[in-house]
């Protein structure tokens, strides 16, 4: 992949929640990991996207911790399809320059797939064309109590003062430490909800919520997504002059 021209006032970081997985297969008949099978391709498209569209950074929300209550077939089939991707797509990743990243809570995956995420993280982590962090196993509000676990033992361990735990401190023990905040969240499928995603750091993200199902959301829908973020007035809580 080569970067191109950003677009003029475009996003650096994009964050999507990837819904409609299931809805496309049914509407075909098939069954619901049909479509997951179809949304796991389109990510691909996605990610070779950003570059030509100056996009740097992009999030995506894989597996909630609130998909556990699906039926065991469909979890079990989605675990198995993450094992595929990632050791699929693994030497692509690399050799296209982009740096892989996984938020969550890694405790309940099994070890199988926890150690091809280690591996992926680790052998794209030189890459800086595109930082592609997914989010699996992922919930915003999951995340930030282990963040406040976190903090609240280095406060008990005498290595944080209360007084200085800020608006600025948590953010340094959340899963996304070393990302910037998202400027766009993309969410397909026509659903007007956010889900427990990224609820801290999208607090001044503009939102986007299309029709188009995901295993539809081809690079052109994303382009014009994009591009119309760029229109956006950004304010910020302010008031233009």
């Amino acid at each position: 992949m080569k970067p191109g021209p950003p677009c003029r006032n475009g996003p650096s970081h994009v964050a999507i929640i990837m819904d409609g997985n299931g809805r496309w297969a049914q509407a075909r008949g098939r069954p619901r990991l049909y479509g997951h099978n179809a949304g796991a391709r389109r990510v691909r498209e996605i990610v070779e996207t950003c570059p030509e569209l100056g996009v740097k950074y992009l999030t995506v929300f894989a597996f909630s911790t609130e998909n556990w209550k699906r039926t065991q077939t469909e979890v079990a089939g989605l675990m198995s399809l993450f094992r595929r991707y990632i050791t699929r797509e693994a030497r692509v990743l690399r050799d296209q320059g982009v740096r892989v990243r996984f938020i969550g809570d890694r405790l309940r995956l099994d070890k199988k797939l926890v150690t091809l995420m280690d591996e992926l993280e680790e052998i794209t982590a030189n890459n800086d064309l595109l930082h592609l962090t997914v989010a699996l196993n992922y919930g915003s509000r999951d995340e930030v109590a282990r963040a406040t676990q976190r903090l609240a033992r280095d406060v008990a361990a005498g290595r944080l003062n209360p007084d200085d735990v800020n608006e600025e401190t948590l953010p340094k023990y959340l899963d996304t430490y070393v990302l910037p905040d998202p400027d766009l969240v993309i969410r397909t499928s026509g659903e007007a909800r956010i889900s427990n995603f990224l609820l801290w750091q999208s607090a001044y993200a503009e939102y986007e919520f299309v029709d188009t199902l995901w295993p539809d959301f081809n690079r052109d829908l994303f382009a014009r997504v994009v591009r119309a973020y760029g229109r956006r007035e950004r304010r910020f809580g302010a008031v233009t002059a």
